[in-house]
């Protein structure tokens, strides 16, 4: 018995080994264990009985692979795997996917196996997600429903799915879409898909989706306006319906310092002239809306350009002086 403890460290870096790259050869595996190529043979046998599906492969480099399996035997990670693990966990407990019930009892489990080191950095990581307010609370999505999307997008089949009205509910007929993307934004989960119908790009919320069986034929993925996904997803719901920049942009003069603009600018360029001068480049959906969240800054502005802006401001200035002079008591 006073081998066992020696026995199951040996295993247990066997086991790391076989995790990090697909194939190792017998010699190279005895050679890193610092044991011979029949202990090796031996130490597989019994990871084999634990339940690790490692199959042996021929050749002159003959040796071991770990391979996918129909059960889930115990898993090993190094200790910043498994701080990463119980991160994501509390992560997907407020992720709006259907799984918060299941992630929160995943992580319970893993911080129950977990030595105490690792657990002290666990419980001192502990943190709340604050979700944005909302008059609303976001919807929910079925985890079924974004296997099946998420499928569809990995096998490239066409996807038919029932599609509700946002605010009726009445059934439409079904969509026949190319999907290409399952997103996150705003708290909310998106299919990105090509609408075979409107023979046009499409966003469509996951929790209002239905999907029909079976899928349909294989496509050839088609190339996303903007070249990715995020710079796609992000054009679509600032108002932009095919590029990635804002469909008004203009740039303005600020009498204040750089550095003072870009704390509360997300998208913008900003270019110092002084130290307290510089020039903002920024877009929005529309001229008005440019106009008013420019005067955010309460700074004198100077219009660089185009027209379109200076004549936004002007609007605003007539609406802003209307309102100043309107009696409340008259009312």
């Amino acid at each position: 018995m006073a081998d066992m403890p020696k026995t199951s460290a040996r295993l247990l870096s066997l086991l790391s080994l076989l995790q990090t790259r697909r194939d190792w050869p017998g010699a190279v595996l005895a050679e890193r264990l610092d044991i011979s190529p029949r202990t090796v043979r031996r130490d597989v046998d019994r990871l084999r009985e634990l339940g690790y599906p490692i199959a042996a492969f021929k050749g002159p480099d003959g040796g071991y692979r770990l391979e996918a399996g129909t059960e889930l035997p115990p898993l090993l990670f190094d200790d910043d795997q498994a701080v990463a693990l119980a991160i994501a966990l509390q992560i997907a407990t407020t992720s709006g996917a259907g799984i918060e019930e299941a992630a929160a009892r995943a992580l319970n489990t893993v911080r129950q196996v977990m030595p105490d080191r690792l657990r002290r950095r666990i419980d001192s990581l502990r943190f709340t997600t604050v979700e944005r307010p909302s008059s609303r609370p976001e919807p929910k999505v079925d985890s079924g429903v974004l296997m099946a999307l998420s499928a569809a997008v990995h096998a490239r089949e066409v996807l038919r799915f029932d599609y509700p009205g946002p605010d009726d509910g009445e059934p439409r007929p079904p969509r026949r879409v190319e999907p290409h993307h399952v997103v996150t934004w705003g708290g909310r989960w998106y299919l990105v898909a090509w609408d075979l119908e409107r023979d046009d790009w499409r966003t469509f919320r996951a929790d209002r989706v239905a999907p029909r069986v079976p899928t349909g034929p294989r496509f050839t993925p088609r190339e996303l306006p903007g070249g990715d996904v995020a710079t796609f997803v992000a054009a679509r719901f600032r108002g932009s319906d095919s590029s990635a920049d804002w469909p008004c942009r203009g740039e303005v003069i600020l009498d204040l310092p750089a550095a003072a603009v870009s704390d509360h600018t997300r998208d913008g360029v900003v270019e110092a002239l002084g130290p307290d001068r510089c020039r903002l480049a920024v877009g929005s959906w529309s001229w008005p809306a440019l106009a008013a969240s420019l005067g955010r800054f309460d700074a004198d502005v100077e219009v660089v350009g185009p027209p379109e802006l200076k004549e936004a401001f002007a609007l605003l200035a007539r609406r802003y002086a209307a309102a100043a002079a309107t009696d409340a008591r008259a009312r």
